[in-house]
């Protein structure tokens, strides 16, 4: 059984591993170390190791009410670094937003007709330049759909003229 459940739990090696064995080399650590050595640091970690840090954010979690009510009252007198730093904690960032375009598209035109139709929208001002960027982009990404489902067909049709 134990056998059984060691094989189960064995990682199965590639081929390409399964006779390998690493360059004896350099290890981890110190070259000179060996087991039974005694100690660099017999009296080991110091107790107060780690304590500035602890220190340093219980101070800052104690003032944090009146650090706030500081940055506040700098907000309030004019300070614009202050007043950013506390609005950019409460208000999330504005993301831009082109809204909603709406015009004449066919999909199912070919390329350069949908491109054309997207440039007479622009040139009409129905879609602003970087919106159009965007279509124009899409109807790329269409076409090399296209493009693949077609040489799809193309070789299922050479395939079946294999066959017969």
């Amino acid at each position: 059984m134990d056998q059984q459940n060691d094989r189960e739990t064995e990682v199965e090696q590639p081929d390409w591993l399964k006779n390998y064995t690493p360059a004896p080399g350099p290890l981890r650590g110190n070259p000179n170390w060996h087991k039974g050595m005694r100690s660099p640091n017999p009296s080991g970690k110091p107790a107060d190791f780690g304590v500035a840090r602890t220190k340093i954010t219980k101070l800052l979690l104690e003032n944090a009410g009146g650090i706030l009510e500081r940055q506040i009252e700098k907000a309030l007198e004019g300070d614009s670094a202050a007043a950013q730093l506390i609005l950019s904690r409460v208000i999330a960032p504005l993301k831009s937003d082109s809204g909603r375009v709406k015009f004449d598209f066919d999909a199912s035109l070919p390329i350069s007709a949908q491109v054309e139709k997207v440039l007479e929208a622009v040139a009409t001002g129905k879609v602003s330049p970087e919106v159009a960027q965007q279509i124009v982009s899409a109807i790329g990404t269409l076409s090399s759909v296209r493009a693949t489902e077609e040489l799809e067909q193309r070789i299922v049709q050479l395939e079946a003229k294999a066959v017969n």
